[in-house]
């Protein structure tokens, strides 16, 4: 009994594998025709490697163009961002105000959750500064009054410095009572940033126009690689291969063409910053910045080449849709 229990297992998994085979066996079987399809695509585009190096390169450049300006917008975004955090807001109060009423205004604005310190910097301090930074103290020693104010240095938080922040403060700040004026110097970084946005969106428009461009270059080169082949098709479709069957070397071509010009792209960009990086970090050591151009790196590497690779198949999608469909194997009957 333990034998038959034994062998009705066996009996069972074995039925149960036969079962399942068949679908491993189409699975494997698809798989092994798309690496075939895939491998036989790339080697047709090594047999003509004049004609697929310039398709390449023209991707690359159209690609490689408004990569390295966003590269460019994030390095001068990065810059402004880092002057931003560096803003502070200098607060001149009335003449008339004492230094313990400068004392007693100086806790009231540092209570505003905005701000992180706030220094206070005494009118007797700020004369004996200016005297000792200025060399006018022969001349200072004519006049008969103190002519500076005490003066309140206002550091704001992070999450507050920038632009909008900063300019909220500046109108918080200036309706406290006992406060003459309100000085910060962002209007030239409102300005830079206004100018960025604008540049952002140029940049993008152009890098839709030239993926546009780039669809269209591919969608023409597998559109002659199509009627390149056309006798091959029509027998392809004659014998009963699907519409999939039949599109798919293509589509593989231009995934193949978008890895090419991806890695191209790239190419173009790392070879642009080498050159670019001498003169501008001497550019930037004269004014004392730490502005750099910033690479890619390995992610937005892989990102490149995977839209690259994306549009070459986007393309080739187009190209096919349109062409194929007008391969009829009643042509052959008919003629």
């Amino acid at each position: 009994m333990a034998i038959d229990s034994k062998s009705k297992a066996d009996n069972r998994r074995g039925a149960a594998k036969q079962a399942k085979s068949p679908l491993n066996s189409q699975a494997r079987s698809y798989l092994d025709h798309h690496r075939k399809v895939a491998r036989e695509s790339a080697r047709r585009l090594l047999k003509t490697p004049v004609a697929s190096l310039m398709t390449w390169t023209v991707m690359g450049v159209a690609l490689a163009l408004p990569v390295a300006l966003l590269l460019l917008l994030g390095s001068l975004q990065g810059v402004s961002a880092g002057w931003e955090s560096s803003a502070r807001i200098t607060s001149y109060l009335a003449m008339d105000l004492s230094v313990e009423q400068a004392s007693e205004l100086s806790d009231e604005v540092a209570r505003d959750g905005r701000i992180t310190s706030v220094q206070l910097v005494a009118r007797d301090q700020a004369l004996a500064e200016f005297r000792a930074s200025s060399g006018l103290g022969e001349a200072l020693d004519f006049l008969g009054d103190n002519p500076l104010p005490h003066t309140l240095l206002i550091t704001p938080q992070d999450s507050a410095r920038s632009a909008e922040g900063v300019q909220a403060l500046v109108t918080y700040i200036e309706g406290i009572d006992g406060i003459e004026r309100v000085q910060v110097d962002l209007g030239w970084l409102q300005r830079l940033n206004a100018m960025t946005d604008i540049l952002a969106r140029a940049v993008w428009a152009l890098a839709i126009l030239l993926g546009a461009a780039v669809i269209l270059v591919i969608g023409n080169t597998v559109r002659l690689a199509i009627e390149n082949r056309r006798d091959e098709i029509l027998v392809a479709k004659l014998v009963g291969g699907t519409d999939a069957f039949v599109r798919r070397p293509f589509l593989y071509a231009g995934a193949w063409f978008g890895l090419g010009g991806g890695v191209v792209a790239w190419l173009l960009i790392q070879a642009s910053l080498w050159w670019l990086s001498g003169p501008i970090e001497r550019l930037a050591g004269l004014y004392r910045s730490e502005f750099s151009l910033q690479g890619p790196g390995f992610e937005g590497a892989l990102a490149l080449i995977i839209v690259a690779m994306l549009l070459g198949w986007l393309g080739a999608w187009v190209a096919v849709k349109r062409h194929l469909d007008d391969i009829d194997p009643g042509d052959i009957a008919g003629g």
